[in-house]
């Protein structure tokens, strides 16, 4: 329990230090929180912290994360980092530890980050495949102040789903691809084709560009969405330009082809490509 001398305002810790971290309650000794006096604990608790820290029952109150304090106090305690297996919150545990300027934690979280990226780059797979649909169109054309004509096009839709055990690869790619919607006034309004989030390793986008003889207007009626390469602006309208982005980001990643469906001989007129990483 935290006891303040009410005349310089001190610090007096008699047994065990209480701690609220926002909410979770531990106790440990004063000793343990000032193993790095450099550190903010190690200012905190250096005896003349303010009495206005202490939450309503007497216990020294901090306004950070407390399930993570967990980690951060047991590597006070024991010197090394004890994480579970599994463990996916290695940025908020480098936030916090941040906060506390505990340097030789800041280094072994940094050591975890880089094991962590090198177990993802060595294997992985992607696949990646393209479906297309072609899609009839009705719409009206203004020939006149009193003339309309009925017209038709067809729009060829497509989706692509993607797999990668490398869920880093597909952030990246994700980075280098983006959809617009051309509007009136020939701007260009940036919308996401993507359909969903990085959610356990597959991602899917969807486009239609734009056939010659279908109005803008029409064009945007129907919210369909142009595909891009970032930042150079060039147009992906087709399955075989969608995969030839792929395939030059995969291999610039260390990727290396396993298989091409339907046609092995005829990659960029493929379906479907999967690729291997070791």
């Amino acid at each position: 329990m935290l006891n303040f001398d009410p005349k310089t305002g001190a610090v007096v810790f008699g047994g065990p230090v209480a701690l609220n971290v926002g909410g979770k309650l531990y106790s440990t000794t004063l000793e343990t929180l000032t193993k790095y006096p450099d550190s903010m604990l190690g200012a905190m608790f250096n005896g003349f912290c303010p009495p206005a820290r202490a939450d309503g029952g007497g216990r020294f109150f901090i306004d950070r994360d407390g399930k993570t304090f967990r980690y951060i106090l047991n590597f006070l305690r024991l010197g090394r980092l004890d994480l579970p297996e599994g463990y996916r919150e290695l940025a908020m545990l480098r936030r916090e530890a941040d906060f506390y300027q505990i340097q030789p934690l800041l280094e072994e979280i940094q050591k975890r980050e880089e094991e962590v990226r090198g177990l993802r780059g060595r294997n992985a797979i992607l696949h990646a495949d393209v479906d297309r649909q072609c899609r009839l169109l009705h719409f009206t054309l203004k020939m006149g102040p009193q003339s309309y004509d009925l017209s038709t096009c067809h729009v060829q839709i497509y989706t692509a789903n993607l797999f990668c055990t490398d869920a880093a690869f597909l952030q990246l790619l994700r980075s280098r691809l983006a959809c617009s919607t051309p509007s009136s006034d020939d701007s260009e309004q940036d919308v996401s084709c993507w359909k969903d989030e990085v959610k356990d390793h597959h991602m899917r986008l969807e486009w239609a560009p734009r056939p010659p003889d279908l109005p803008l207007a029409e064009y945007c009626k129907h919210k369909f969405q142009q595909l891009q390469v970032v930042p150079e602006g060039q147009e992906l309208i087709s399955a075989g330009d969608f995969l030839e982005e792929v395939l030059k980001t995969a291999l610039s990643e260390g990727f290396r082809i396993e298989s091409i469906f339907p046609d092995p001989e005829d990659i960029l007129n493929s379906r479907s490509l999967r690729f291997v990483r070791h």
